[in-house]
């Protein structure tokens, strides 16, 4: 995803003397190690995502790829100085998901509950559809386009809970996955519809670059790598500090004695989706000056991410992270060795794991 591209050509001037080909296997493998720890750091982050709905609500989040290229493509469509596409289908899921709730709530709504929906689902994001009319012009860059974009894509996702899942909260693993393949399409449309079919780049948010011994690196890369870091850092101190954090821990452990205590599990899955959102939107940003995003590229980064949750068990989070970077590295020594059978050899890699995990566990039936 990187510049296995650049590393793939350099290996074309390899010269012939013995002694000289060891000095550039040394330099390629560094460079090929390098491009693997880039994307299998965002492989983590969607992996974590994965984990995390899939505990919470035991939803197999088909779309989460998706927000990635959302976000990506809306940051670039602000750079671009045009209104992003994706601030309509936000007005439209929060009009929808507030007519949901008023008919949901019907025969107990009160004035302060009707206040909270027209407000979070009518006038927040009426709010931001005005806010990206007005500054999408002045061709927003930076920090500030960053939050809008974060405040376009994030709220999507608790809209989505509320409107695709919340319904089926008590329906099988198996129906929840097929609603997930289907919003995932409806996305994946839509994209095509808001962003069309050419790809887009963002400008670099650090334009310092520096090398190491042989290695050329971006300042955009370690930015992706801290902010990876910082992430998962948080992500730990939330389950392990807050109160909401342990809230949703209780609910990923046993959702119904976590109801018996007051843990309400809608606003817990909002939560969650929330937080997935948000890590889809952050990956797009981090990756969109770096390679080009298309409406459709979230679907094969985001199955990278799906893969490293199977190999976690959908359960573990460090061991899916531990996955998520094995299958960057595989990425990248495949792509320099076979670039034609690149995704072939990444997705054939789970092939052994899922037998091994079905030989090592019994079979549970669903409740």
């Amino acid at each position: 995803m990187a510049r296995c591209g650049r590393v793939a050509a350099d290996a074309s001037f390899w010269p012939t003397a013995h002694g000289r080909i060891y000095a550039m296997d040394t330099t390629i493998t560094l460079f090929l190690l390098q491009d693997g720890t880039i994307n299998g750091a965002i492989y983590a982050l969607l992996s974590v995502a994965f984990v995390l709905l899939f505990t919470v609500t035991r939803i197999i989040f088909i779309p989460q790829g998706d927000f990635v290229a959302y976000g990506g493509l809306t940051l670039a469509a602000l750079e671009r100085g045009e209104t992003p596409g994706s601030v309509w289908l936000l007005l439209a899921m929060g009009i929808v998901a507030g007519l949901i709730e008023m008919v949901r709530e019907r025969h107990r709504l009160n004035r302060r509950r009707l206040t909270t929906i027209v407000a979070l689902d009518f006038i927040l994001p009426a709010a931001l559809v005005a806010m990206a009319v007005l500054l999408a012009p002045l061709r927003l860059t930076g920090v500030g386009a960053i939050l809008l974009t974060l405040a376009i894509i994030v709220p999507m996702g608790s809209y989505i809970y509320r409107i695709c899942f919340r319904p089926l909260s008590d329906a099988s693993i198996l129906v929840l996955l097929i609603a997930s393949v289907g919003v995932h399409w409806l996305l994946t449309g839509l994209g095509l519809v808001f962003f069309g079919a050419e790809g887009y780049r963002t400008t670099s948010l650090v334009a310092t670059n520096f090398t190491v011994g042989p290695l050329f690196i971006t300042g955009q890369s370690v930015l992706m790598l801290l902010t990876t870091v910082a992430i998962l850092a948080a992500l730990y101190l939330f389950f392990g500090r807050t109160l909401a954090g342990k809230a949703l821990r209780a609910s990923a452990v046993n959702g119904r004695g976590a109801r018996l205590v007051g843990i309400s599990p809608y606003s817990s899955g909002q939560l969650a989706f929330a937080m997935a959102t948000f890590i889809g939107a952050v990956s797009g940003v981090l990756i969109s000056p770096m390679t080009t995003l298309y409406y459709d590229s979230g679907f094969l980064i985001g199955l990278k991410g799906f893969i490293a949750a199977i190999v976690g068990g959908f359960a573990s989070y460090p061991l899916a992270v531990v996955a998520a970077l094995f299958i960057g590295l595989s990425e990248a020594f495949a792509a320099f060795w076979a670039s034609a059978f690149k995704e072939v050899i990444v997705f054939s890699l789970i092939i052994p794991i899922l037998l091994w995990l079905s030989l090592r566990s019994t079979h549970v039936e669903e409740d």
